[in-house]
């Protein structure tokens, strides 16, 4: 599609987003000063243009196709944008106020992310955080959220990654399980410890273990799998074995000696490592009370 087609089909863009607000053509035109019959024109112009159909009609209903909705919200972000735009030099102006989305993993959240929230909320008292907490895999626009934190080796394409931290997995157990057991000096003597996995996929028992070119994969066995990384670190702290755990997760027990790294010159691969990216469209302009939130994850997590 070209840049002039584009450009003519943003007013058509906007009377959808209206449409499907007020419910109906009629009352959308009513808003709009426009006559019922134009809207229907630009709503159909618009179908034609996509070649989807975007509305569902009959006599007395009106509702979204499924291509209707993935098509809403991009075109709802167009109409935010476009409010931004006409908003900058007050939004400049102006102290950070409103509501913040962010989706977060539940591990990073509770570990990384929980002791910023109260001093960020004092300082920006104008700011609404709402979290939501989650190991599903979130999409800034798809999920209509302002900012995601996921964790992957690099950004997705379209999507601004600014890097937050590191993470990786260790290997951890209590010094009254190490007392009673045999050290582990390699990978293979993992199979005669009892483990406590993630337990998310059935390979989850699988470790991978990497040293410099050298990787090893075993399969340990063991009492306890479980997808909550503080009920890896009590099991571990309980002595119940040997706990693979994210490194925000076992920092503060491996700094107080209640918990000892185990193989720590080996690295441990899974889907649950390598760089924390704050993730945000790479169109979207970036109003103050993201910034400050923008700006308060990064001298945290750096810091």
């Amino acid at each position: 599609m070209s840049t002039n087609t584009l450009i003519q089909l943003l007013p058509d863009m906007a009377v959808f987003v209206r449409v499907v607000e007020c419910g109906s053509f009629s009352a959308a035109a009513k808003e709009l000063g426009l006559s019922a019959s134009a809207v229907s024109r630009q709503i159909a112009r618009l179908e034609r243009s996509l070649s989807v159909r975007l509305l569902e009609r009959s006599t007395r209903s009106l509702r979204l196709s499924e291509a209707g909705h993935a098509a809403l919200s991009r075109c709802q972000a167009m109409l935010a944008a476009g409010q931004d735009a006409l908003n900058v030099s007050e939004q400049y102006m102006a102290a950070p106020q409103g509501r913040v989305r962010l989706g977060v993993p539940r591990g990073f959240a509770r570990a990384v992310l929980q002791p910023l929230i109260t001093p960020l909320l004092h300082k920006h008292a104008g700011i609404e955080l709402h979290l939501l907490v989650t190991d599903r895999v979130l999409d800034p626009l798809d999920d209509e959220i302002d900012l995601v934190i996921r964790i992957g080796d690099q950004p997705p394409p379209g999507l601004i990654g600014i890097p937050l931290q590191q993470v990786t997995q260790v290997l951890c157990a209590s010094p009254a399980y190490l007392a009673a057991h045999d050290t582990p000096f390699t990978p293979q003597d993992l199979l005669d410890h009892p483990c406590i996995c993630l337990g998310e996929t059935p390979v989850d028992h699988r470790w991978r273990l990497s040293r410099d070119k050298e990787e090893i994969t075993v399969a340990v066995t063991g009492p306890l799998r479980v997808n909550h990384s503080e009920m890896r670190l009590n099991a571990a702290l309980d002595g119940l074995g040997i706990a693979s755990l994210p490194d925000f997760t076992a920092s503060a027990a491996l700094a107080d000696g209640r918990l000892i790294r185990v193989l720590p010159e080996w690295q441990l691969g899974t889907s649950y490592a390598g760089m924390a990216y704050l993730l945000y469209p790479a169109h979207r302009y970036v109003p103050p009370k993201l910034r400050c939130v923008i700006d308060a994850l990064i001298a945290h997590c750096r810091g």
